[in-house]
């Protein structure tokens, strides 16, 4: 992030777009980088985690089952008479299936993202479209 977003994001912004560079360590990047704009919406603490854990999740699927590139956007809205924050990752779409079968990968380290996202959000989906995948979650944290 550019110190011209950081200061938007500390005015206020309402929404923030990330581009995931698909190596090592960019899901820990891209946390460091979203954890001003969550604390300049003055989240609760326990609210700024979940929605972390949530971008880790979407950010880690895309990167291990996707093409790149990948975007992340974060915004915050009104759904309902709650207000909410929406993590949605964009990606190309999934990988052709080329390692193991999903029958050999241990399901202590592995599978559990999605699960965790689903558990956190009030709703999550995925969204098919010409420029790729999109999952996306959104965690209610107050009444408006």
């Amino acid at each position: 992030m550019t110190t011209a977003q950081l200061n938007a994001a500390r005015r206020g912004e309402v929404e923030h777009v990330f581009s995931l560079p698909h190596t090592p360590g960019a899901v820990s990047a891209v946390r460091r980088r979203i954890r001003p704009v969550l604390t300049d919406w003055n989240l609760a603490a326990d609210i700024a985690e979940d929605v972390l854990l949530v971008v880790s999740e979407l950010l880690t699927n895309a990167i291990v089952h996707a093409l790149p590139p990948a975007t992340l956007r974060l915004s915050r809205s009104q759904v309902d008479r709650y207000r909410a924050i929406r993590v949605e990752v964009t990606d190309m779409g999934p990988v052709p299936v080329a390692g193991p079968s999903a029958s050999t990968v241990d399901p202590d380290e592995h599978g559990r993202g999605l699960g965790i996202v689903t558990t956190l959000a009030a709703r999550c989906g995925v969204r098919v479209h010409s420029g790729g995948t999109s999952r996306w979650a959104e965690l209610q944290f107050g009444r408006s």
